[in-house]
């Protein structure tokens, strides 16, 4: 068994769930806009699931920006002095200041919990759209999964180049609108509340490239995913910049532009 099988499988009962009462509402079952509502009702509950964690990492950020002024301070101060004991007295000195603004050495955990879920929810959405059942997702609601289509293009469908122009216009539309999501995201908003004071040049340049990377391997997925991860990645990517926005308007990281603006606002 993959251990995604357990994450799937959860996600999978919140998804037919979903189905499940927007259909006892009146939704259609076999509709589009029920699957991508219930698409978009899955990553909103999973993303307030994860808003805890999103909170330690903010706090952790703004722990980490209050330390990293006394921690360079200390960098600079053993620079050069390689004898065991200025490096004992260095990693001490280190730690403490980590202790006292709150630093946690399991700063990255929350990214580490996250990722799981997403792995999980990113392939249930791509073996339902597959026609694969998957717990909860049984063969009648696969079924229904596999017949539903905005303008005559299947959820299930893959690729650019699939039955005509009306499918290029959607997937297109789709990848690209996905991609602007996250560029902004990346280029406007997290960048401008991310601090690069000390940080090795080699990271800036990566921190520079990363909105075009993460934008472009989005258009290229869009050739080949199916339309209903589409879906999924214009909703997830539409949560990801509000939250974004969110945390640098009302809670920048000290140092950085964001906050500079929260100051001037």
């Amino acid at each position: 068994m993959s251990l995604l099988a357990p994450i799937k499988h959860a996600l999978a009962s919140v998804l037919a769930t979903t189905h499940d009462a927007l259909t006892a509402l009146g939704a259609p079952a076999d509709s589009a806009v029920t699957w991508v509502v219930g698409i978009a009702s899955l990553v909103v509950l999973v993303r307030l699931a994860l808003l805890p964690f999103v909170i330690h990492g903010v706090r952790q950020a703004h722990a980490s920006a209050r330390a990293r002024p006394h921690l360079m301070g200390i960098t600079e101060r053993y620079r050069g002095r390689t004898d065991a004991e200025s490096l004992r007295a260095h990693m001490d000195e280190r730690r403490a200041v980590s202790a006292e603004h709150g630093v946690s050495r399991l700063g990255c955990l929350p990214v580490l919990v996250q990722l799981p879920v997403w792995l999980g929810l990113y392939h249930l959405v791509s073996d339902v759209a597959s026609g694969v059942a998957v717990g909860a997702m049984g063969p009648g609601l696969v079924s229904s999964f596999g017949a539903a289509s905005v303008v005559g293009v299947s959820l299930a469908g893959h690729g650019y180049l699939g039955s005509g122009g009306l499918h290029l216009a959607v997937v297109a539309g789709l990848a690209v609108t996905a991609a602007a999501l996250s560029y902004v995201t990346q280029r406007f908003v997290v960048a401008s509340n991310t601090s690069v004071e000390g940080m090795p040049e080699a990271m800036v340049a990566a921190q520079r490239i990363m909105p075009v990377m993460s934008a472009g391997g989005l258009l290229l997925a869009g050739g080949v995913v199916p339309v209903a991860l589409l879906f999924y990645w214009v909703c997830s990517s539409t949560w990801t910049l509000g939250q974004s926005a969110a945390v640098a308007r009302w809670w920048p990281t000290p140092g950085t532009a964001a906050a500079a603006r929260r100051v001037t606002a």
